[in-house]
């Protein structure tokens, strides 16, 4: 269970070149083709994705042993928001047409400091009823005001006769919806053609993969091949390939741009001389914090965030990048241990999974060995059991916990402030936003939870506003589990742009971004503290199958009866 991934369909040399030659043979006609014909190809795949639903998701659960209400999971991680970002930028080219550039989100505004927010979601008034008191916005970089915005957005699309070039996407293993949604990023966002290498973990999803994506493999702009490591390095050293675009761990991404560890990659580090030339972009997870603000909540509220917890630790049995990894809380938060109490109940009621990803157990050894640990239900042969790591002191730097992804069923307690400490929800605040930034390893997502009266508190509202603004984090989720603001496209997903290429953290560039936008600094998703009914992403929602399947045929076409029927499945 623990060795590495290998791939029981690698590509060959001869195959691979030419693979490599005939999308470049491509690249420019693609790079120039209009926008509207782009819209067009994006929309003969759609029905192509809502087809191979079905069996993508039976594929994918059958090789992660998961069965029962747990199925709901690959359908809310593989076709649905593939199709949804298909829609959503066929939309986008054709405002392009229309317009010269998409929409600048649905509305602006010019913050106080002024900075400027652009309103990503909800894109529709279907969004609004799916998605009843969410919204999302992008936080731009200081200095891009609207003007600016609207000036760099959707800018491959201002380049004259583009020559274009072809990217390598290698393939994310945990996730089946990442390598399709990463294609359409540098598709028809950056204008390059597709080399897709899938991940020898995941693999069974290219076949799958290439039916649903046909119109762009048939068209020449788009190849899938296979294989591992060495497969990996052959084309990312090829000199047909112009751009790399990686998913994976940070390990992997310095070994490919600064070579192996050693003197000579200490000597390139030190003169800053990467051994790979060609650009790259990365997505390469985090040490995922879940952050809740101190305040007596009611009961029920204090239920609902536990389960809120307990699905981002158990989704995908916690193979996911986004998933809550450190769980930080006022020391002097007089509900902290009820509630820390309530997560691990709810991880209890959920059974243990498989453990499908290579390293899961010898991680999970390497962190949990001689620690106080609460482990809530059993796990059996093949599994590993939810964990919570408890009272980790945050004042020791040192501890792997804050610097080694899990990427397994491990959830660290961290209590922030000494003993008797003030549980002032200004000064946590302050003091978990410099804690998140600089103890914890990554820069993808952070999830800050806070009730609505201490938002809405003058003084606590701009300290919750100012940790927004001061998070180094690409996506900062309020009340809610990140991986929403991966899932609806719309917002852009991606590492914060303060890291380098020496000190990568959760890598560089965006991905989805179906409004083009540019000078992004970070995305911002909101949501209710507590929601009604039972959202569907949340672990073992009887009826989030069925939902998933009508909302595949609302995304494919959008209609009011849809919508009617989406919403029955929902309350009824």
């Amino acid at each position: 269970m623990s060795q590495a991934a290998q791939s029981i369909r690698p590509s060959n040399r001869a195959d691979l070149d030419e693979a490599v030659t005939r999308l470049g043979e491509r690249a420019r006609a693609f790079a120039r083709m209009a926008p509207g014909e782009k819209a067009v190809l994006l929309r003969e795949c759609m029905p192509r994705i809502a087809d191979a639903a079905e069996v993508w998701v039976a594929t994918g659960c059958k090789a992660k042993g998961i069965s029962g209400a747990f199925v709901a999971e690959e359908w809310l991680a593989g076709p649905l928001p593939t199709l949804r970002m298909a829609r959503l930028l066929a939309e986008s080219l054709e405002a392009i047409v229309r317009a010269g550039r998409p929409p600048l989100g649905t509305r602006t505004r010019t913050r106080k400091d002024g900075r400027l927010e652009v309103d990503v979601f909800p894109t529709s008034t279907f969004d609004k009823i799916a998605f009843t008191g969410f919204r999302g916005h992008c936080l731009m970089q200081a200095g891009v005001d609207r003007a600016e915005a609207a000036r760099r957005q959707a800018s491959f699309y201002s380049t004259r006769e583009p020559e274009g070039g072809v990217s390598l996407i290698l393939g994310a293993g945990n996730v089946s919806n990442i390598p399709p949604m990463d294609v359409f990023s540098k598709m028809f966002i950056e204008g390059f053609v597709c080399l897709l290498k899938m991940n020898p973990v995941n693999e069974w999803a290219g076949p799958i993969l290439e039916r649903a994506l046909a119109p762009l493999i048939d068209r020449g702009f788009l190849r899938v091949v296979y294989g591992g490591g060495d497969v990996g390095q052959y084309l990312v050293e090829h000199a047909g390939v112009h751009d790399v675009h990686i998913t994976g761990s940070d390990t992997t991404h310095d070994l490919i741009v600064w070579g192996p560890p050693g003197p000579e990659r200490d000597r390139r580090l030190a003169a800053n001389e990467p051994r790979l030339k060609k650009p790259i972009t990365s997505e390469l997870g985090n040490v995922s914090p879940v952050v809740i603000v101190p305040y007596t909540y009611h009961d029920d509220e204090l239920a609902f965030m536990a389960a809120n917890v307990a699905t981002m630790v158990t989704n995908n049995a916690s193979f996911n990048c986004n998933a809550a990894k450190m769980l930080i809380t006022s020391r002097s938060w007089p509900q902290r241990d009820a509630f820390v109490g309530l997560v691990a109940r709810e991880l209890g009621r959920s059974p243990a999974r498989k453990a499908y990803y290579p390293g899961a157990f010898e991680r999970y050894a390497r962190l949990t060995t001689g620690r106080d640990l609460n482990v809530p239900g059993r796990a059996g042969e093949g599994e590993l059991p939810w964990t919570i790591i408890r009272d980790v002191d945050t004042t020791n730097a040192s501890d792997p916990v804050f610097s080694i992804e899990p990427f397994c069923g491990i959830l660290s307690d961290a209590p922030l402030g000494p003993p008797g400490s003030s549980g002032d929800p200004v000064e946590f605040l302050d003091r978990a936003t410099r804690f998140c930034n600089d103890t914890l390893w990554g820069t993808l997502n952070a999830a800050l939870f806070v009730h609505g009266k201490l938002e809405g508190d003058p003084t606590v509202g701009a300290c919750v506003e100012r940790a927004i603004t001061d998070l180094r984090y690409g996506t900062v989720a309020i009340n809610h589990w990140p991986a929403l603001g991966y899932g609806l496209a719309s917002l852009p997903w991606g590492g914060h742009p303060s890291a380098t290429m020496k000190n990568i953290q959760s890598g560089l560039g965006w991905v989805h971004n179906t409004y083009m936008l540019e000078g992004i600094d970070k995305s911002v998703i909101r949501g209710p503290l507590v929601v009604r009914p039972r959202p569907l992403w949340f672990t073992g929602n009887p009826k989030a199958a069925a939902v998933a399947r009508r909302l595949i045929q609302q995304e494919l076409e959008p209609t009011w009866t849809g919508m009617a029927r989406v919403v029955a499945s929902v309350l009824f």
